[in-house]
């Protein structure tokens, strides 16, 4: 049986990219699209679909007020996969309570991991709705005791581990599985598996996912430089003045960090 989804994010390149993704997998059905909370109710209660992609950072309605809507209105809760940028505590959250996530920029094999997460709920028949009222739980908590962000990020290069301060670190990147990190006065790999997984150990104020293939320190930005079809380019302030890209679906993330 195909899984009837909806995706909601206030977005167009973002839902555009999640619903290319969406669309590569044979089971899935892509039924409706909507640009807010607001949407999101209306699609619910219209489609009752399977699985709702929720973007979590919306204006007016976000995405946890649309879950307190559909329980306060007693709707059929549908499975959901919540979609976020930048909220390290919200992906915490979200992993204890087995409620699925994809951060922004989408990666392929993520969307498909959620959809094969979905489908197996599905079949054994768990219900949505207390797990999403013990995610809302389970968020609250963490945000009045978010853990400490790590002040020290491991190099390893020439056979040596290195410490360098956290604030140091201009931007790692990810290249064939493997994580370079470029500091200061320092180039070398890390011992972290994911640029997701170094993300969430940093300060989410000070570091960003520009780019899928990127982490940067938004303190080691020397320059925003205007790119091809409204997209944008960011020069960093190491030697070599490497330029990152900013994939469609972290503009906005842009214009709310530098007000471009």
């Amino acid at each position: 049986m195909p899984i009837n989804v909806i995706i909601v994010d206030d977005e167009k390149p973002a839902r555009d990219e999640l619903a290319f993704l969406l669309k590569s997998i044979q089971e899935v059905n892509l039924i409706g699209q909507g640009k807010n909370g607001v949407d999101a109710l209306a699609l619910i209660k219209e489609h009752s679909p399977d699985l709702v992609f929720l973007d979590v950072q919306m204006p007016g309605l976000d995405g946890f007020g649309v879950l307190k809507k559909l329980v306060e209105r007693k709707m059929k809760m549908p499975h959901v996969v919540f979609a976020t940028a930048f909220d390290q505590y919200a992906v915490q959250a979200f992993d204890v309570n087995a409620v699925d996530y994809v951060l922004k920029p989408f990666d392929k094999s993520r969307i498909a991991k959620a959809i094969q997460r979905a489908r197996k709920m599905m079949e054994t028949q768990t219900t949505a709705t207390d797990r999403l009222e013990q995610l809302v739980s389970q968020l609250g908590a963490a945000r009045q005791n978010p853990p400490s962000p790590a002040v020290k990020v491991l190099i390893t290069t020439q056979q040596r581990l290195l410490l360098v301060n956290a604030e140091d670190m201009i931007f790692a990147s990810i290249d064939g599985g493997m994580i370079t990190v470029i500091a200061r006065d320092l180039e070398g790999g890390s011992n972290y598996r994911t640029l997701e997984e170094m993300e969430l150990a940093l300060a989410s104020d000070v570091f960003w996912r520009p780019h899928r293939s990127y982490l940067v320190n938004i303190h080691h930005i020397k320059e925003v430089i205007p790119w091809f079809k409204s997209t944008y380019m960011l020069k960093m302030d190491d030697k070599k003045h490497t330029q990152v890209p900013v994939s469609r679906s972290q503009t906005k993330r842009l214009r709310e960090l530098f007000k471009v």
